[in-house]
């Protein structure tokens, strides 16, 4: 199940996951046996192989009178998300102008789902400087307990720009520090908080953890002065 899901993470649907899983499990292989073993319909089985061969991961060749499908080498995967970043690296210039002018008038960005939380999250690698340090504190857990693939890669990409973090948490003792970066302290059990707050650069991220996440980035210099002079203050009374 965990590899089913980090391929949808990779942007295959359930359908081309069971197709492709397939293939690589019995090899080259006609349509037709491809979906009985999938247990797919036929329509089914013969969109997603089209999209498969799209996407370059699987090939096909002509026997005879008959197509045969076969997967292709594992690390096609890697080639399709670098075909993805070359596009998306080429038309960042062009969306950054369109944004400016919105930008300048608001400095409040809103997101909504996990798409979301990812977003905000990426902006503090984006934003902070190797070596830099920001500061995070309230509902702990929540980022590993509900996107545990992304927690992983979110901390190794932390690890490896030597991101610094401070963090603040409910009954923190006991609770195993997994980045040699990160400092830990904890704070009163009576201390609530439904929200995650991040103070990096000139900016406050806030995930709210509700059934749907929704997630805030706040870039104004006074508001995340205000936000590191609390945490501050809560760090030194913290144990």
């Amino acid at each position: 199940m965990q590899l089913e899901r980090q391929l949808k993470e990779l942007g295959l649907t359930e359908n081309e996951i069971k197709v492709y899983l397939t293939l690589l499990r019995i090899g080259t292989a006609q349509a037709g046996r491809i979906a009985v073993e999938a247990a797919l319909e036929r329509t089914s089985t013969y969109n997603a192989l089209k999209r498969l061969q799209e996407k370059s991961i699987i090939a096909s060749v002509v026997e005879g009178k008959t197509r045969m499908f076969s997967a292709g080498l594992p690390e096609k995967l890697l080639d399709m998300l670098t075909e993805k970043e070359e596009i998306a690296r080429q038309i960042i210039p062009q969306l950054k102008t369109m944004q400016k002018f919105e930008l300048e008038k608001e400095n409040i960005l809103k997101f909504r789902g996990y798409a979301g939380v990812k977003t905000v999250l990426n902006d503090v690698l984006r934003s902070c400087d190797s070596g830099e340090e920001y500061l995070m504190f309230g509902s702990e857990g929540q980022l590993s307990k509900r996107m545990p693939e992304f927690s992983r890669i979110y901390v190794a990409k932390k690890d490896q720009k030597k991101l610094k973090a401070r963090i603040l948490l409910r009954q923190a003792n006991g609770k195993k520090v997994l980045s040699k970066y990160t400092a830990m302290k904890s704070v009163p059990t009576d201390v609530v908080s439904l929200t995650s707050v991040s103070v990096y650069k000139n900016k406050v991220s806030l995930l709210l953890w509700s059934e749907v996440p929704e997630a805030i980035i706040i870039d104004h210099e006074d508001t995340a002065k205000t936000f590191r002079s609390y945490f501050e203050f809560m760090w030194k009374k913290a144990k």
